[in-house]
């Protein structure tokens, strides 16, 4: 199998943890898959040799079991830098652009106690990241952050819009 196909079966077993967490409302929970799709994620952009979006998801998957545990601003600021650093000292132009953008906003919320604003702030993320994977040429990625945004919107409406509209 070709490091290609393979890079897109790992984000194929990822979609299965980011379509599960949006359904979740406790935001543990939520992290815990994200923490799940980002070991594979970025295993998939190692594969593709995207360096910067591999450094990325590898600092998000640290960020996001970090983030189980804690919601320190102290430790949102860490991670921002460090995604920072990561995308100068890999940096390969637009594509390093996109994936840091969309990273700075996971980060921000991931570590936000409400699971609202985590859903809105990662629905931003998302879309930089779709871009990215586009733009990559990551099909199953493009797929993913696809299916990712619906389940966001999903759980969205499940729990606020639904709930709000019959109290």
């Amino acid at each position: 199998m070709s490091a290609f196909m393979l890079s897109q079966v790992l984000v194929g077993f990822a979609i299965v943890f980011d379509l599960m967490s949006f359904q979740f409302k406790d935001r543990k929970k939520i992290v815990g898959c994200l923490f799940c799709a980002g070991v594979l994620i970025s295993s998939h952009f190692i594969l593709l040799e995207q360096w910067t979006a591999a450094s990325l998801m590898l600092i998000a998957t640290i960020r996001y079991l970090t983030s189980i545990f804690s919601t320190s601003p102290k430790l949102m600021t860490f991670f921002c830098g460090t995604s920072a650093i990561a995308t100068v000292v890999t940096f390969s132009g637009i594509t390093s652009i996109l994936s840091c953008l969309g990273s700075m906003f996971q980060t921000v919320a991931a570590f936000n106690k409400d699971d609202k604003k985590l859903r809105e702030l990662m629905l931003i993320g998302t879309s930089f990241w779709l871009i990215h994977n586009y733009v990559v040429g990551s099909p199953t990625a493009v797929l993913m952050e696809v299916l990712f945004i619906s389940s966001n919107l999903i759980g969205y409406y499940r729990h606020y819009y639904r709930n709000s509209a019959t109290t």
